[in-house]
């Protein structure tokens, strides 16, 4: 693996767990002034922040997009929207699953003090598919580079 690949791989390692404590931090604030109820509400809104948030860093950051010019950017933030739905809808699915059929809603583990809840291990797991499949979607797709 070259250089360049490297530290794209690494920033979006780096960007990526910053979007994903963005998407946390809203998650959880929206749950508690939601309810838990509203699991599947309070992570769309979360959704949102996290996306405005990893575009921009992604863009910047990890693949190196300086153009400003408008076509470029409506290009990419339609392909990074629809990637991020595709992404969202793969994560609500999983919450639901995991939350409201598998019950997981129900676990509860003491650690240190801290419950672990079956919300968290939840959200967890589907922040970890999220990642790598928005991963693939902006190298293949958003952010591509031209060859030369």
């Amino acid at each position: 693996m070259d250089r360049k690949k490297i530290k794209e791989l690494v920033s979006y390692l780096f960007f990526g767990v910053m979007t994903t404590i963005v998407n946390f931090v809203v998650y959880f604030i929206a749950n508690k002034v939601l309810g838990e109820k509203l699991y599947l509400v309070s992570n769309v809104i979360a959704w949102v922040v996290a996306v405005a948030f990893a575009y921009v860093t992604n863009k910047l950051w990890v693949f190196d997009s300086k153009s400003w010019a408008k076509d470029v950017v409506i290009k990419e933030v339609i392909s990074f929207m629809l990637a991020r739905v595709f992404s969202l809808v793969l994560e609500e699915f999983g919450l639901w699953l995991m939350i409201s059929v598998c019950r997981m809603d129900s676990i509860s583990i003491d650690v240190l003090g801290y419950a672990i809840t079956g919300n968290l291990i939840a959200k967890l797991i589907t922040q970890f598919i999220v990642v790598v499949s928005n991963y693939a979607f902006s190298q293949l797709f958003i952010f591509k580079k031209k060859e030369d």
